[in-house]
């Protein structure tokens, strides 16, 4: 694990109730880049991290792009099965993988910005995000 904080995108790019998905990668054990993609998830000043997988099959949430929360704007939802995750938790309340949870993602906001933290980002100039590391 690593204690360095990368910048995926400013607090206010993301609008509060809204979520984002953003194609990371890490650093993997054997040292060569592994996709990392997450959703997240702005409720005021709170954020919140999850790995773009659905524990049902593995696949990504957002099959229409950047489309993640279910019709009321209040859980994050599963565009293939219709599983519906708890915006605070990641756990499944409805649908195939009921009882599961989304794999969390530690996120940080730093001076406005919000950061992953807790692992070694690959970084380079990816389309979708400047990882800057503080």
């Amino acid at each position: 694990m690593s204690d360095a904080a990368y910048v995926i995108c400013a607090l206010t790019d993301i609008p509060s109730r809204k979520a984002a998905g953003f194609q990371l990668a890490v650093v993997g054990d054997d040292g060569e880049p592994k996709p990392f993609p997450i959703v997240v998830v702005r409720w005021g000043q709170q954020v919140f991290g999850y790995l773009n997988s659905c524990p049902h099959h593995g696949t990504n949430l957002d099959w229409e792009r950047e489309q993640f929360l279910d019709p009321n704007g209040l859980r994050l939802m599963c565009g293939k099965h219709g599983a519906l995750f708890e915006l605070g938790t990641g756990r499944c309340s409805d649908g195939p993988c009921k009882g599961e949870s989304l794999t969390p993602v530690a996120l940080e906001v730093i001076d406005g910005d919000i950061c992953v933290t807790g692992v070694t980002l690959v970084e380079d100039d990816e389309e979708c995000t400047e990882a800057d590391q503080l």
